[in-house]
Formats: structure tokens, C-alpha cells, sequence
């Protein structure tokens, strides 16, 4: 349940609610209920914790926010037969408010639809008030855990064997971004060996500043010791050696739109890339180093565009698979003819993060709206297991030794960590909002988080998680 703050009895409340409602439904003796309305809600509302950058908890407060609305506009906020605000709130000449509230220790996790009605002139519109599962850190005690700061705005890593390196992407701010960087770090002392710039960006139009190639995703390619990365805000991607950083090949400003993340198939020479905000995987030869197909994925939704995220390969299938941001569903990609099969996600919502496991055939899949993970038998579809994790579930990494997911919670700042059975076996503390992790077959975790600022020594870290032998 929600209330707003101050102290009164749940019963005093509800009986408030419930001779609200009565009132309104009595028949008007002085003017009519249909008042003038406008043709559609003006402004914007949104739903937060009150501390910026955490979570909603149960226990915890919250804040509901409007801009641009009408100034002197009268908002009524409902949860259910639920009435949140002892008075109407009145939009202030800028068109804004804010309206602090308090959710209970029992409140159900999950997405609360907050009907908001407004009045001089009426309007009415949906918004949905996140309440994330409380997982408190355990189990730490089962893993070797080493980090270090590396740099500001870390964004993904992965681990390259053969050159026995751990390489990590950067790019600090929104555009036009100024700072970025490529790094390669020793895996056992997870010191900096080297830091790789990167170039100036074409001028955009009209002559803005268009800032660097700054780099986001990244994959490896061991057999031709290269690092692909994705220039998200340039759409279009960059190739670089991975012995000195040095760049190899720049492609032209939209070869992928927004470009997320990089998967290499060696066998099959191939990167695959997925587009983020479009239904599309973009693929390139590794070989000549060029763009060579496009694989569009239709929505099994009606009206649906799916819009591919993280990416996981089976390369003894030749079996891609994906989730979508927009839809919930995840597709399987038939590497030999890039035939696509669509698959329901039931339980999700925001779908980001994917990782598979050969061994059983499973996928997991993180999503960031519903704050769970799901384990699904990926021939069909099948939901096996519901976790809750924590806020924000952002990515997923499965070590294959330990036979464990690892689900990046961005939002409760934690990796939490399940079994093949749905299980939780600990929850780790990760600093400040961990982005990405990658598996690196060898029995570690690696993961990178972003930070606060510069002054949060819990963020801006590379972190090497091993779990204990038992």
C-alpha cells in the first residue's frame, strides 16, 4: 500500500477514500461533474524514489513529479480506490509540482499504475510507480572478490584469452561526449597496462560539435586479435588491435544505428551487432572487415516493434538469441539462413540483459521494468523460473563452471546470483550502478559499474568475481 506522509491511522485513510469516492458518485446540486476538458493531458508525470538514482523500496519514499502542466491545475493521484492526496495538488505557474509519499513496509513489489486526474481543465493519464524487490547483500563469503577503479564512465568489458587482458569500453556524459576510452587491464592485478584514445567525430548538421567516437559495446576477436566496439552516438562501429589499442578501421557514421552490443562468431568469421532502438542485428564479415547483411526481427506483437538488446551465441547450433526492450519476447536467430523465430517473454517487461547455457539449453534473461530474471528453455519458450533480483536488472553473464547466472542490478547496485533451478545463492555488493558482465569460461565473472560522481570510490570499477570451489 501507498500513503502519503503524514501520520494517520490506515483506517482513517481508507475511510477518507472510500467518502471521497461516495461524494462523487452523489448526484451534483450546484454544477455538473462534466467540466471543461482538454483534448489530451498536458505535461509530463513521473514517479521516483526521493533519494535521485535509488530505487522505490517497500518502507521507502517516493516522489511524484508533473512538468508542463497547466498552471493552477488541480491533480487528484489514485492508486486503485486508493486516494494518495488529502487535498488537490495545484500545479504551480511553471505548470510543475511534487508530491512526496511514503510506501509501507508490506507494499507488493511490481509496476502500480497511478491514475492522475486533473481538473481546470480535465484531463487523466497512467503512470506506473515501480516498487523493487529489498534484497540485502549475502553470501559473499562464497566468492573471491577483487576490483579497482579504472576510470570514469565505464560501460562494458570483456576478457580476451589468448591476449590475457581484460578490456573495458568508456564514454563520460551525453553527447557531444568529450571523454572516452578503450583500456586493457592485467586480470590479476587489474592494473591499467594501457589506455587507448579514440578520434575526433565528423561535424553533425548545421556544424554542431560533434564530439569523439566514443566507445559503448564491445566484442573480441581472438583469431584476429581485434576489438570491435560499438560509437552508439555516431551509429557505426570501430575496429581496434588489441595488443597496443591502436585503431584499425573507422567505419562511416550510420553503418548500425545505435549500436549496443557485439557478438564474434569465429568459426563463421562473423560480428553481429544489435541496434538497441531498432528490430534489427546488423552482421560483418571479420575477415575484409565489412558490413555484409542485416536481420530484421518482426514483432509476434500486434503493432509491436521489437527492439534488440543484449545478444548471446551458441556457436555449435549456429543459434543467436535476443530480447527485445519495447516487446516482451526474445528471438532465436538461425545463423546458416538468419531465419528468425519469435518467442514470447511471459514475465517480463524491459527485457535487457540474455545469456545462454549450452549445457541445458537454457536462456536468462535480466529485465529492468519488471526486476526480475527469467530462466526459459530457449527451443520453446518455457518460463521455468521467476526470480525477483533486485532493481533494475540490466545484464546477465552465466559462468559455466559454477553453473550460475550473474544478473547486473543496476538500479539496487548488487550482482545477484542464481542457479539453473532459480535459486538465489548470494546477492553481492557492487558499488555503484553495475552495467555489464561477461563470463569468461574460466570460472570468473568480470564486471564494470559506473559511479555517482567523482568523488564515489564505489564506482568506476572493474571487479573479478570467482566463486569458492565447494
Amino acid at each position: 500500500m501507498i500513503y502519503p506522509p503524514r501520520s494517520r491511522s490506515l483506517r482513517r485513510w481508507l475511510g477518507a477514500s472510500a467518502l471521497l469516492v461516495l461524494c462523487a458518485a452523489a448526484p451534483a446540486t450546484a454544477q455538473t461533474a462534466f467540466t471543461p476538458a482538454a483534448t489530451e493531458f498536458q505535461g509530463t508525470i513521473t514517479a521516483a524514489a526521493t533519494e535521485r538514482g535509488r530505487p522505490i523500496l517497500p518502507g521507502g519514499a517516493a516522489e511524484i513529479r508533473g512538468q508542463g502542466l497547466v498552471a493552477g491545475q488541480k491533480i487528484t493521484l489514485m492508486r486503485g480506490p486508493h486516494v494518495l492526496n488529502d487535498t488537490p495538488i495545484i500545479a504551480d505557474a511553471e505548470g510543475a509540482f511534487t508530491f512526496g509519499l511514503t510506501v509501507d513496509e508490506e507494499a507488493a513489489v511490481g509496476l502500480h499504475p497511478i491514475v492522475v486526474i486533473a481538473e481546470n481543465p480535465a484531463a487523466a493519464r497512467v503512470i506506473d510507480l515501480k516498487i523493487s524487490p529489498d534484497l540485502p547483500p549475502h553470501g559473499a563469503e562464497n566468492f573471491t572478490i577483487e576490483s579497482s577503479r579504472v576510470g570514469p564512465g565505464l560501460y562494458q568489458v570483456a576478457f580476451g584469452e589468448a591476449a590475457g587482458a581484460v578490456f573495458v569500453t568508456a564514454a563520460v556524459g551525453r553527447p557531444p561526449v568529450k571523454e572516452s576510452a578503450l583500456y586493457r587491464l592485467d586480470p590479476q592485478s587489474l592494473e591499467v597496462i594501457a589506455r587507448g584514445a579514440v578520434g575526433e567525430a565528423p561535424a553533425g548538421a548545421g556544424g554542431r560539435d560533434p564530439g569523439v567516437f566514443a566507445v559503448y559495446g564491445l566484442g573480441l576477436d581472438e583469431a584476429n586479435a581485434t576489438i570491435w566496439t560499438t560509437n552508439t552516438r555516431q551509429n557505426t562501429v570501430a575496429i581496434y588491435r588489441q595488443n597496443d589499442l591502436s585503431l584499425l578501421k573507422q567505419f562511416e557514421p550510420g553503418v548500425v544505428d545505435h549500436g549496443r552490443d557485439v557478438v564474434i562468431d569465429p568459426g563463421r568469421g562473423r560480428a553481429y551487432i544489435s541496434t538497441s532502438v531498432e528490430p534489427r542485428i546488423e552482421v560483418f564479415t571479420t575477415g575484409p572487415n565489412q558490413k555484409t547483411d542485416t536481420i530484421t526481427i518482426q514483432s509476434a506483437e500486434r503493432g509491436g516493434k521489437f527492439a534488440v538488446m543484449s545478444l548471446a551465441l551458441d556457436a555449435a547450433a549456429g543459434r543467436l538469441y535476443t530480447v527485445s526492450m519495447s516487446t516482451n519476447e526474445y528471438a532465436a536467430v538461425d545463423l546458416f539462413d538468419h531465419s528468425v523465430t519469435v518467442f514470447p517473454l511471459k514475465g517480463a517487461k524491459g527485457a535487457s540483459g540474455v545469456a545462454y547455457d549450452p549445457q541445458e539449453g537454457l536462456l536468462f534473461v535480466a529485465s529492468q521494468q519488471s526486476d526480475n530474471l527469467l530462466i526459459v528453455k530457449a527451443e520453446d519458450g518455457t518460463v521455468l523460473h521467476d526470480v525477483p533480483v533486485g532493481a533494475g536488472a540490466l545484464n546477465v553473464a552465466f559462468e559455466p563452471k559454477s553453473r550460475q547466472a550473474f544478473v547486473a542490478n543496476r538500479g539496487a547496485g548488487t550482482i545477484i546470483v542464481v542457479n539453473t533451478r532459480g535459486e538465489v545463492k548470494a546477492v553481492l555488493d557492487a558499488g555503484s550502478f553495475p552495467n555489464h558482465l561477461q563470463a569468461d569460461g574460466l570460472g570468473n565473472v568480470w564486471a564494470v559499474n559506473k559511479s555517482r560522481g567523482a568523488d564515489d570510490d564505489a564506482g568506476d570499477r572493474l571487479w573479478r568475481i570467482t566463486p569458492k570451489a565447494e
